[in-house]
């Protein structure tokens, strides 16, 4: 093999990885054998890839709804692997996961996107799995990733999940709308990881307060602060008061209007 062919290869495999959500395929990652069996008053499994693993983000949601749900119980499971939606459907544990236990929200991550806005990818995985979650009774939570460092890709990446939910009645959550709002108001904060596409614990609890609201229909201003993750007080109250207005410009359950479910 030739240096000019080798670096294509090289190039074509780098711009394979930056496809809507970065591809952390099932080869990597979260454990790909199932969790055990969920039992709560409140369940939330989460399906998606390493955006929404890693930083702790599942159980700041989970501590976030158990503080304004006092009396009942919460718990949240990841189903196995990391991969976009679209594998996602086709993974037989996943959908035995799905179909096996009963949640109250089904959180959806990783749909694929062309970070070019060039390509267009299928939606047809998506679509399956919130029909399925609601053949189980539960609500299904899109979850559109937040902006790379430096890219203008909030409204494309938000649209194309609305579109979705448009198509299959789900829950929207603002994520990207929220992390443009902080960065305006708050030039200095930090939200990305290293790499500029994944979060840090801050960018982890910006979303995680998102999609609280889209689960709990609660403002995250009245949430108590929560020592015990990697993001400063003060840095908890900014992000609480950037996700509470944004949730008031862009309701979380705009697509989902009404729905029994929810509530």
């Amino acid at each position: 093999m030739n240096s000019r062919n080798a670096s294509l290869i090289l190039l074509l495999l780098w711009l394979a990885a930056c496809g809507g959500g970065s591809d952390d395929s099932d080869s990597g990652g979260n454990p790909s054998s199932p969790p055990a069996p969920t039992v709560a008053d409140i369940t939330l499994l989460f399906m998606g890839n390493s955006h929404a693993s890693v930083n702790e983000l599942q159980r700041m949601v989970a501590d976030m709804v158990r503080a304004v749900r006092p009396g009942e119980s919460v718990a949240t499971a990841e189903a196995p692997g990391w991969m976009f939606l679209e594998e996602r459907s086709r993974h037989a544990p996943s959908t035995a996961l799905l179909r096996n236990q009963q949640w109250s929200f089904v959180i959806l991550q990783a749909q694929k996107y062309s970070s070019s806005g060039l390509f267009e990818y299928s939606t047809t995985g998506a679509e399956e799995l919130i029909r399925a979650s609601r053949q189980q009774q539960a609500v299904p939570v899109m979850f559109p990733e937040w902006p790379r460092r430096g890219v203008d890709e909030t409204m494309r990446i938000y649209d194309l999940h609305v579109s979705i939910a448009q198509r299959q009645v789900a829950c929207v959550a603002p994520i990207g709308q929220a992390w443009d709002l902080a960065l305006q108001r708050h030039p200095s904060l930090q939200l990305h990881a290293d790499d500029g596409n994944h979060s840090n614990p801050a960018g982890a609890f910006l979303a995680a307060l998102i999609l609280f609201a889209t689960v709990t229909g609660d403002s995250p201003i009245a949430l108590p602060p929560f020592p015990q993750f990697a993001v400063g007080l003060d840095t908890q109250a900014d992000l609480r008061a950037i996700a509470a207005e944004t949730t008031v410009a862009w309701p979380p359950r705009a697509w989902c209007p009404g729905d029994p479910l929810a509530d």
